[in-house]
């Protein structure tokens, strides 16, 4: 699985400054953002470096809705026309920050992390001007799944220093070094700011207005009805964290001072492929039905786990953990999951209000022609009388 992800990323990470831009604001927002818990004690100051792709939005509707300031900086580029409310510093991350001096915050939340020495500066610039440095990281840090139940104690990824010396801006970032990147600007906003960091570690994040369409895949191919080809077996685990309730938890670390190293996904082992399809179908209330096709048949039809088959990898060899990563250090912090039926119901609203040219390319996932050309290669190698449908 990892040298299909890292593949799968290396295509992916070039083109994700673009992914999120002319998109449209999401209709869902403000109002998912309003399910939130109870309004917290205080009002705090929250500067958001970033902010307006696909989790910074998110982010900032939650905080909104929860009654917070919020200021925004990044190069005003991206979606320029949400939040006209708020107020806006411009700068570049990898140029001039200056705008950032001179001001105090409660707390920070980078979610641009890819260049170690890019959030350093940032960091060393705020020490003084914020109580708490928010870092998403991300599960990539580490460099396989070899444990079921792997927690924050297990090793990252690492770099030689004359490979992070090459990496001058996210352009450099590939499916190679991607998850190592991750931990030394984890370490490098600890360096920073000791004892200040929140190194929050997402999973796949899912949900309306996500550029990747990764998860977006299955409710919209399960919504088109027929037979859908479905990778391994129902009782795989996949693992992944809707956006808004990543969001949520964002804003729930910096209203209660929580630092530390985190995982944020799914409880380990509570989705399957077969729940998560199962949820799709009952999220477009269509006549899809799941024909199974093992591992092995698809890897010899050359069908990749995770780019062709998004979510879904087998859990062999050093990724037997996979879909089984710990996640109870962030759940007793207060991190809490929607139905997963509501995840597939608004993904696939929110996908349906884009326009008919996006609509008509999904940026991940099989091809229908090629699942067609699976599915019937299957049925040949199949006898008659094996159950191929679920």
């Amino acid at each position: 699985m990892r040298s299909t992800r890292r593949q799968f990323l290396r295509h992916t990470l070039a083109g994700a400054t673009m992914l999120g831009a002319g998109l449209p604001p999401s209709p869902l927002l403000p109002a998912l953002a309003a399910r939130s818990a109870p309004p917290p004690s205080r009002k705090l100051k929250l500067l958001i470096l970033g902010g307006t792709r696909f989790l910074g939005p998110h982010t900032v509707e939650a905080a909104l809705a929860r009654g917070h300031q919020m200021t925004l900086f990044n190069r005003g580029k991206t979606n320029p026309q949400l939040f006209p409310k708020l107020e806006k510093l411009r700068g570049d991350r990898y140029g001039d920050i200056s705008a950032l001096r001179g001001r105090t915050w409660d707390a920070v939340i980078d979610t641009f992390t890819y260049v170690p020495r890019v959030v350093e500066r940032s960091a060393r610039l705020l020490a003084d001007a914020v109580g708490q440095y928010v870092v998403i990281s991300s599960i990539s840090v580490y460099p396989n799944y070899k444990l079921i139940g792997m927690d924050e104690t297990a090793p990252v990824a690492t770099l030689p220093p004359e490979q992070v010396a090459k990496v001058k801006t996210h352009r450099d970032v590939t499916g190679d070094n991607y998850g190592a990147l991750k931990a030394l600007c984890e370490q490098a906003a600890e360096r920073a700011m000791p004892g200040r960091v929140t190194n929050i570690r997402p999973g796949l994040i899912v949900g309306p207005r996500d550029p990747s369409d990764r998860f977006t895949y299955w409710p919209v191919r399960v919504s088109r009805g027929g037979e859908v080809l479905a990778p391994g077996t129902p009782r795989d685990f996949v693992q992944f964290i809707d956006v808004r309730d990543l969001a949520a938890w964002i804003v729930t670390c910096v209203e209660n001072r929580i630092v530390g190293i985190y995982n944020a996904d799914a409880p380990a082992g509570s989705i399957t492929m077969g729940r998560m399809l199962a949820a799709c179908k009952d999220a477009a209330a269509g006549n899809a039905t799941c024909t199974w096709v093992p591992a092995d048949f698809l890897a010899r039809h050359k069908v990749r786990p995770w780019a062709d088959m998004p979510v879904w990898s087998p859990a062999v060899g050093d990724d037997i953990g996979f879909g089984r990563v710990s996640t109870r250090k962030a759940v007793k912090c207060g991190l809490k999951f929607r139905p997963l039926v509501d995840t597939a119901r608004d993904t696939l609203r929110w996908f349906r209000s884009l326009p008919a040219k996006r609509r008509g390319h999904l940026r991940a996932g099989i091809t229908p022609e090629r699942e067609k050309q699976v599915l019937a290669a299957w049925h040949t190698h199949t006898p008659a009388s094996a159950p191929a449908r679920g």
